[in-house]
């Protein structure tokens, strides 16, 4: 089946499920999890502590994403408005041209071992380099599962801090299709003893880092100008991320609207938000200095080409996949591998950060999302039903999204 589903938007949810369903071919019980209450007290009680209930957002999914030639659903668990629409009509644009491209580096994860209290922190890198073989043994040595997959430590590297008198050791690990954490923090606490007895330190942290610079995925697209908006918007998109490149003030949200797309997936599958957020923004500032992680250029046709280069710690088993609603989201998007995971999350940010630009260089940000956020202040104000989207659209055509204007317009329509 195509993603490319117009007015998807406006079928029923019965609507919306079946599509899906015959897209994903998912099961009666995987159309039941969607629906809500998936997530029974016993089992969110085993997830976290102290449990008093668990917290529902919306999950949708946006359309039109062709990538590497493969039609994709993609799930997305997010409470703002219009992020999900502004994927799918940035997808929609990208199809004109091939949709996305994408490629990825291998799923190396790094576990930092810090030894301090050091006299010749130099001398002690070279003596642990030395020991290269022995270390990557004993570490392998605590997941012979991952080695089995073909996975599991490949190769150290030691960073010293002269000043400080402490090295720390990078155990670099393919942790195949997890996130990695548990994997590379048991390898970790195994080596640092041996680390310790080598150099005669004392080893401190033990611990993964969510700085995923071995774990890169990419993604490009090429956005055809008039449907853009022609050539002016093109020029006006290309002088809004001028901005973001150059000042960290605007890279900041330019990177946000990347995030909300990115976010949105990796939410959906039950994988960890913040490790993924703070690999990428870190990622934003790993040359000295906050910047985007998009970049875009006009080619000979005058289109807009666009590309992007994420870290993406994410997995499509173990942790909290298991999540009735992880299950399906990830059933939906269909990915086999967290390679192909991390290109898919690649050109999503790409599709939202484009979506973004578009709107802010040509009828700015707030028309649109404002339009779609009048439905959350209609329902706020009593509206219900069929209601609220009259009550959202004579708000829209007043120009002003407000509460009191809302129930005013909503006693009106009562009378």
């Amino acid at each position: 089946m195509s993603s490319r589903i117009p007015g998807f938007y406006k079928l029923s949810q019965e609507e919306r499920l079946k599509i899906v369903k015959e897209f994903a071919k998912l099961s009666d019980e995987d159309i039941e999890a969607i629906k809500g209450k998936a997530l029974s007290f016993e089992a969110a009680n085993r997830m976290i502590e102290n449990v008093i209930g668990t917290h529902e957002i919306p999950l949708g999914v946006a359309t039109n994403f062709l990538i590497n030639g493969r039609d994709y659903l993609i799930p997305m668990a997010i409470e703002e408005p219009s992020v999900v629409a502004a994927a799918s009509n940035a997808a929609r644009i990208a199809r004109i041209k091939g949709g996305f491209h994408t490629s990825s580096s291998d799923p190396v994860m790094i576990g930092q071992i810090q030894i301090t209290d050091l006299k010749t922190p130099y001398y002690a890198k070279m003596q642990i380099m030395e020991k290269k073989e022995e270390i990557l043994r004993i570490a392998n040595d605590q997941d012979p599962v991952l080695v089995k997959f073909g996975g599991g430590a490949r190769d150290i590297e030691v960073r010293v801090f002269e000043k400080e008198k402490m090295i720390v050791v990078h155990l670099l690990v393919d942790v195949r299709d997890v996130m990695g954490a548990n994997a590379v923090n048991t390898m970790a606490e195994a080596v640092a003893p041996f680390l310790e007895k080598i150099t005669g330190g004392s080893a401190v942290l033990r611990i993964i880092s969510n700085l995923a610079v071995y774990r890169i995925a990419r993604s490009r697209a090429i956005f055809d100008a008039e449907a853009l908006g022609g050539e002016r918007v093109v020029n006006r998109i290309l002088k809004a991320y001028t901005l973001a490149k150059v000042d960290p003030f605007r890279a900041t949200t330019h990177n946000k609207g990347i995030m909300n797309g990115i976010t949105a997936v990796v939410s959906a599958t039950c994988n960890d938000t913040r490790a993924v957020e703070a690999g990428c923004h870190a990622y934003a500032s790993r040359n000295g200095s906050y910047t985007v992680l998009t970049h875009y250029e006009k080619n000979e046709d005058g289109d807009l080409v666009g590309s992007i280069e994420i870290p993406t710690a994410v997995g499509v088993i173990g942790g909290a996949t298991k999540h009735p609603i992880a299950r399906v989201s990830l059933k939906i998007l269909g990915v086999k591998t967290s390679k192909e995971f991390g290109e898919v999350l690649a050109s999503v940010g790409l599709a939202q950060n484009l979506a973004a630009l578009r709107a802010l260089s040509d009828e700015g940000i707030q028309k649109g999302h404002m339009k779609l956020h009048a439905r959350n202040i209609a329902a706020m104000a009593g509206a219900e039903g069929e209601m609220i989207d009259k009550v959202a659209e004579k708000m829209v055509e007043k120009g002003t999204i407000r509460v009191d204007v809302a129930k005013e317009i909503l006693e009106e329509l009562k009378k």
